[in-house]
């Protein structure tokens, strides 16, 4: 026992290691004083200059004891978490090794029964983060140049253009009751027999179901005024929004001509949500119905619950909403058309002799090829796409051989976003014939439109129909692209 004296005070002090730290921790303080007093260095000894050094080994030495046990820490922490969740009672799910390493932690577990060369490569799959695959650069298309001559003014209407095929085409209004259909409610597009879906392909004097069928009204349904106005229209650009899917993309004015701001019916179909949606984002419609040069129509009883479906109506039947017009322009809603129509009408109709124009797919060209796609990407429900598919394969429907000279289209897919037609006709029963199978089946026009072209094709051998499938780079030429508006998503009902 010795008595060390600390502030007037006698502690009885151990020897052995209490003892060696007491004695420590003076010479700690004498190495400190030591180097404190102005550079004295006659009182600091070797003794106290080695202890010196072997102190600051020491703090090195904690240091990187430290530093490992946190790294250790933060590759094990998971185990460590393990253990207590073990001993407390309660249980987090682990991996097996990190099990065995927790059990052998806690005794339950023999060191030799410890799987060590799986732990280590469990250390490392923690420890590494996966190197991220690298993404695929998706596919870029450009726009190619179009000769469009350079003024409307230059332009002129050729001679006895829309004579192509003489016929007289009618449209069902009504239906008679028949017991086939007594079991039905009455739909837009009628209950087309498959008797009569043969029948409406010949390019004869008939009547034909394209959409408005029944009485009262089943749908899409106009005020009288705006229909007055459609019936006066004799150029037409329309488009369509429903379900408030996009937003409003008003042509370019500055590259509309005079001659088209005056001429040209400019139509956008929408309905009550979609129009009050345009409000609130300020694009509300003035006095006479108009947001730029576009006039605002609002249709009412829309004819479909899918949307999609319902979209078909101004799509392929402008001919029936403008009974008027002679020639007509459907550009989608995620198109803004940055080209005057009237050079439109003259480039892909006028100067090519056609009554209808549409461009190929950029990607696809198979009608096989789409239905796969449209499959993989859920486009629409599967078994209804495999069902129209397998009907068209028992109609005729043949793949697309782009070595084949005699194939009559340079592609079986179309990029249907923006036709150009003249109300002929054969234009406008392709247009019926065309929505009847959209009616009938899916809403997917890419799966249909081949086979309705060469079923026509086909029935009709000395009545061709003239149209001209132009590349995708020249569509991308008239207008801008845009993506859809993305769906509202409602955030999650809070949980109390």
């Amino acid at each position: 026992m010795a008595l060390y004296k600390n502030n007037t005070e006698f502690f009885q002090v151990r020897r052995g290691i209490l003892g060696f730290f007491y004695k420590f921790l003076d010479q700690i303080k004498n190495c400190f004083r030591s180097c404190g007093r102005g550079g004295k260095f006659s009182l600091f000894t070797n003794r106290g200059l080695l202890f010196c050094v072997f102190l600051l080994a020491v703090l090195c030495l904690i240091s990187l004891a430290a530093f490992g046990l946190g790294m250790h820490f933060h590759v094990s922490n998971k185990w460590y978490l393990q253990a207590i969740a073990t001993l407390s009672g309660s249980f987090i799910l682990v991996d097996e090794h990190t099990t065995a390493s927790i059990l052998w932690a806690v005794g339950k577990l023999e060191p030799n029964m410890l799987p060590w060369r799986e732990m280590r490569k469990d250390i490392i799959a923690h420890d590494v983060p996966d190197r991220p695959t690298k993404k695929l650069r998706r596919q870029r298309f450009f726009p190619c140049e179009v000769a469009f001559k350079d003024s409307v003014d230059l332009l002129s209407e050729p001679k006895d253009f829309l004579n192509f095929n003489h016929f007289s085409l009618g449209y069902m209004e009504t239906e008679k009751k028949a017991s086939h259909i007594d079991a039905h409610e009455p739909r837009f597009g009628g209950h087309q027999t498959l008797e009569e879906r043969e029948q409406s392909f010949f390019a004869v004097n008939q009547t034909v179901h394209c959409g408005f069928v029944g009485f009262p009204s089943t749908g899409f349904d106009l005020k009288e005024e705006d229909r007055k106005y459609m019936s006066a229209c004799r150029v037409v650009v329309s488009s369509c929004i429903f379900g408030s899917s996009d937003f409003l993309r008003r042509p370019t004015s500055r590259l509309m001509s005079e001659y088209s701001k005056k001429n040209v019916c400019f139509v956008m179909f929408v309905d009550e949500e979609t129009l009050s949606t345009l409000s609130k984002e300020g694009n509300a419609p003035d006095d006479g119905g108009f947001v730029g040069l576009w006039k605002l129509i609002v249709v009412k009883n829309l004819p479909y619950t899918d949307m999609r479906k319902t979209g078909k109506v101004p799509k392929f039947l402008s001919h029936r909403l403008f009974p008027s017009s002679r020639y007509s322009i459907w550009l989608d809603s995620k198109l803004r058309l940055a080209t005057d129509p009237m050079l439109i009408i003259d480039h892909f109709l006028w100067q090519t002799g056609s009554e209808y124009a549409i461009s190929n797919h950029y990607t696809r060209h198979c009608v096989w090829d789409e239905v796969l796609q449209s499959n993989r990407l859920n486009k629409y429900n599967h078994t209804a796409i495999d069902e129209q598919f397998s009907f068209y394969q028992s109609d005729g429907l043949t793949k697309f051989d782009p070595s084949d000279p005699n194939t009559p289209l340079p592609s079986y897919v179309p990029e249907g976003s923006f036709i150009v037609r003249a109300h002929t006709p054969m234009s406008n029963l392709f247009s019926c014939l065309w929505f009847n199978e959209v009616d009938r089946y899916t809403s997917r026009d890419q799966l249909s439109f081949a086979f309705t072209f060469l079923k026509l094709k086909r029935m009709n051998p000395d009545k061709p129909f003239h149209l001209n499938m132009f590349k995708d780079c020249e569509r991308r030429s008239l207008v801008k692209l845009f993506h859809h508006r993305e769906p509202y998503v409602p955030p999650p009902p809070k949980i109390s």
